[in-house]
């Protein structure tokens, strides 16, 4: 028989940018992310770049009519919902895209003049030819380094950030986004300023130098996501969660710092139900093997966030907990994600030093459990939250508690336990990197309590 078709229409996306031999940064990363983020990624190339991750070795500009035949064949056939202009790396190419700037809807310019390796992307002429095409912008995305360029204006703080994104917004671009990545700080602290106002998004600073894409991916994110229709705060909240996460997760690849990882949030949502599976299988193991020794008062919770959780959503567990009965342990319904916040906030804390681990389990705590644990061979820290101080909110003591526990460890410890407080049950969470080694930890303790 012949099937019938089942066409798709996803929003089209078009960047105007360079190539990267690399594969982490311009047309590679802009295409990645835009087919990431659900849109139809089209290019017109404006240079040819030999790099990697250690630098670029080389460029060639394609000829001005090359440039100009590949905007004309992708606006001719294609209904771009939104574009995103990369490397131009000169004053003509510059032009030229002003001078296409009226089929050019919701565009966001990432003044692109120097790679994260150090090496110049765009020539010094053609810092001035970029005032016009700012002012066609729906929103311009720089660095602090290139608001500096942009705007004469030193960017160190946030405030310095505020004030060259009005500097923008003046000449004529209808938002700028001024990235906080280049101005030190624990905190990375990017300023979106419109005519009605100045949003922020702060988010902790990841260490590592495996930033090469960032820039691309995030202009490309928001496009992406101004071409499905999202307002321009809602698109940048968008790109900046995705930046961060692709940071963190970045991809070790090539003898340099690496690049970002472009898929991260597809990765990670592809891995749900592999995820959610698995945490059914530990309950199904935990439930034949009668733990009730180990169930706390409250009841037990088996819990496995996604290879790149960042959230609570992110993280699958039991609803309602696995509680003793007469004939042994049973969980109160199936596993969900977002079901758990006690648990899943622990193990988010405890991936904040370790990502590889990914599942854990509350145990009761008493003096067999605490000497059993000895069994597993390996670091047990521990953590009284009375020892809280004043100034870390209740909210964080499962983080505080956390810090402490790898603080007094050698490597990632096996597990950990809370001495518990007022109105909350001790415990002790078992750690594990896969649901199969969670459930043999599981065992082991509980063998050795039956024999003790």
């Amino acid at each position: 028989m012949t099937r019938a078709d089942a066409p798709v229409a996803p929003p089209v996306v078009l960047t105007i940018a360079g190539s990267d031999s690399g594969g982490g940064a311009g047309i590679q990363a802009d295409l990645k992310t835009i087919e990431a983020g659900g849109g139809f990624g089209t290019s017109a190339i404006t240079s040819v770049t030999a790099q990697n991750t250690t630098g670029v070795q080389g460029q060639h500009l394609l000829p001005l009519e090359d440039i100009e035949a590949q905007l004309t064949a992708v606006l001719e056939d294609f209904d771009v919902a939104a574009v995103k202009t990369g490397m131009l790396a000169t004053s003509e190419v510059v032009d030229l895209v002003v001078e296409y700037a009226n089929d050019l809807p919701n565009l966001v310019v990432d003044p692109v003049m120097v790679a994260a390796s150090g090496d110049r992307l765009l020539e010094p002429e053609a810092e001035d030819a970029y005032e016009d095409l700012l002012a066609a912008a729906s929103v311009v995305t720089p660095n602090a380094d290139e608001a500096a360029v942009l705007t004469g204006r030193e960017v160190d703080d946030p405030d310095a950030a505020e004030a060259a994104g009005r500097d923008l917004v003046e000449t004529g671009a209808d938002s700028a986004l001024v990235k906080g990545g280049h101005v030190p700080g624990d905190a990375v602290v990017d300023t979106l300023v419109t005519d009605d106002g100045v949003t922020t998004f702060r988010h902790d600073r990841v260490d590592t130098e495996a930033t090469h894409g960032s820039g691309c991916t995030l202009s490309s994110a928001v496009a992406t996501r101004l071409a499905h229709g999202d307002d321009l705060t809602e698109a940048v909240a968008s790109g900046i969660d995705l930046l961060s996460s692709a940071v963190r997760y970045n991809l070790d690849v090539g003898e340099g710092p690496g690049a970002v990882h472009h898929l991260v949030q597809t990765r990670n949502e592809a891995a749900r139900h592999r995820t959610s599976e698995a945490v059914e299988r530990a309950v199904a193991a935990l439930v034949e093997a009668d733990v009730s020794p180990l169930v706390p008062e409250a009841g037990m919770t088996v819990a496995g966030a996604t290879p790149y959780a960042e959230t609570p959503d992110e993280v699958a567990a039991v609803e309602g907990r696995i509680a003793r009965t007469m004939d042994g342990v049973r969980p109160n319904r199936g596993v969900r994600f977002g079901a758990s916040t006690t648990v899943a906030r622990f193990l988010l804390a405890v991936r904040e030093h370790d990502p590889a681990v990914r599942f854990a389990v509350n145990c009761r705590l008493t003096d067999a459990v605490e000497d059993a644990l000895g069994e597993l061979g390996g670091d047990v820290p521990s953590y009284d939250p009375a020892e809280r101080s004043t100034d870390v909110p209740a909210t964080e003591t499962a983080r505080w508690g956390v810090g402490r526990a790898f603080e007094a460890s050698e490597e990632t410890p096996v597990a950990v336990i809370d001495r518990g407080d007022v109105g909350v049950e001790a415990s002790a969470m078992v750690l594990a990197a896969d649901a199969d080694a969670l459930v043999s930890r599981v065992r082991t303790v509980q063998s050795a309590v039956d024999e003790a």
